[in-house]
């Protein structure tokens, strides 16, 4: 059987999820033959993954040479882990180029490009995949499970919060997150996941968005208000404190971007009460769907534990998913901490919030009764396994739809960039306004 011939646009911290895959599980159906980034530090960090894997060493090239990649290389598909900003005019040049593409969420930041992703798609007929893992996490497969079987009758809203840690929340007002036009803020960048996971669930598509929320913890304005203080302009110095990242911490992160960053003056590690922020850290919304629905919508970015909670109400009954990823966030664990299992049992831990998940369903008149929630291991609880295995192998027969396209990717960026055009005029938005054929109510159900 011959390999699927794959190029990887863009070789930040996300690339080694897909990059490990070729060289692992799936190294029997992909070969990663190029590599375009424009940093060579970068590129560099993963060809020598290959080389180490005793694979044949992948071409490396600079974005301006996608196409003479895709001609020369054979190439089959490419997976963009660019910049979000950057996935529309690499998704449309691939698709025209002849390859089919992978693509990290968001499928991009504003409407404009987002109509230039559907017109390729059109010219081509070629095949644009989003990556959404959080479908594929046993927990939200099991919520998706109980609304699709009926259990709880016709879906009339949805109240869904999401908190972002101290830790993990800090770090999108660090790096190229920070600025709206890169990423289209956190409404877009982040909770694209979240609004996709809406989508799917009720399977219906949103309508109208209104929108509120601001920069009200991070950012120089705000440190300013609260007496911070002088603050060193990144978290890479001697001493420091519980907002600072200092990048020789940690040894993915030093290579991909501290010993980078002489080529091309990118900085990992900003001080998160500096200048320049143009996200918000505090959000919320409402949002109407095609099928009569309304979602109740919250994110905050500075909580003191990470998690989310949602609860689905229905015809019959109601479904109440809460989910604690990390219960608190300790001094000194690293950007990424976790809780030592030799501690447990401990005074520490028994002071922390419990981690761990639950999902209830209650019927009206009846008592409320848990549903198991059977995970794998891996990451999200074995769905990054599943995803990969559908984009490698291609997607199974799946009675809950969990493999996503450019339309699953257009319909979870929709209410975010009606949100942002909520926000910056004070109105609602309707989604069908926002000049894209596939959202002006043609099409009014989810997959």
């Amino acid at each position: 059987m011959s390999k699927t011939r794959y190029a990887l646009a863009g070789a930040g911290h996300r690339a080694q999820m897909y990059v490990g895959a070729i060289l692992g599980a799936h190294r029997d159906r992909a070969e990663l033959v190029a590599i375009v980034e424009p940093n060579p530090v970068r590129a560099e960090h993963y060809a020598a993954q290959v080389a180490d894997a005793g694979a044949s060493a992948p071409r490396r090239a600079s974005p301006d040479e996608l196409e003479a990649v895709i001609r020369d290389e054979n190439v089959d598909r490419v997976i963009i882990c660019s910049r979000d900003d950057l996935h529309a005019e690499l998704i449309v040049r691939s698709l025209d180029a002849g390859a089919d593409v992978v693509v990290e969420k968001p499928l991009t930041i504003d409407a404009a490009s987002a109509a230039l992703i559907e017109q390729a798609v059109a010219r081509t007929g070629r095949n644009v995949v989003l990556t959404f893992n959080y479908r594929y996490s046993p927990r939200n497969s099991a919520l998706r499970q109980i609304i699709q079987d009926g259990t709880i009758g016709q879906v009339t809203s949805v109240d869904f919060s999401w908190v972002l840690d101290t830790n993990h929340g800090a770090d999108y007002f660090r790096r190229w997150h920070r600025e709206k036009k890169n990423s289209g803020g956190l409404l877009v960048h982040k909770a694209s996941h979240h609004f996709d996971l809406v989508n799917w669930w009720i399977r219906s598509q949103p309508s109208r968005v209104y929108a509120s929320g601001g920069l009200r913890f991070y950012g120089a304005e705000n440190a300013r208000a609260r007496g911070l203080g002088e603050r060193p302009a990144r978290g890479t110095h001697d001493g420091g404190d519980l907002f600072e990242l200092d990048l020789r911490t940690d040894e993915r992160l030093k290579a991909l971007y501290l010993d980078a960053e002489q080529h091309d003056g990118y900085r990992r590690d900003l001080d998160v009460f500096s200048d320049g922020i143009t996200i918000e850290d505090n959000l919320a919304l409402v949002v109407d769907y095609a099928s009569g629905a309304t979602l109740s919508y919250s994110l905050n970015a500075h909580s003191p534990w990470e998690g989310y909670r949602v609860a689905v109400n229905g015809t019959l009954g109601r479904a109440e998913l809460e989910v604690v990823e990390r219960g608190a966030v300790l001094a000194g664990e690293g950007l990424h901490p976790s809780i030592d299992p030799s501690l447990a049992g401990s005074e520490a831990i028994a002071s922390l919030r419990p981690e761990g998940e639950r999902l209830l369903v209650q019927k009206h008149w009846e008592p409320a009764y848990e549903v198991p929630i059977e995970s794998g291991r891996g990451g999200h609880g074995g769905g990054d396994a599943l995803l990969l295995s559908d984009v490698f192998e291609g997607p199974a027969d799946d009675p809950l739809a969990r493999p996503a396209d450019w339309s699953d990717g257009l319909r979870s960026i929709a209410v975010g960039i009606a949100g942002n055009l909520s926000l910056a005029s004070g109105l609602p938005v309707n989604v069908a306004d926002l000049g894209i054929a596939l959202l002006d109510g043609s099409e009014r159900t989810g997959r």
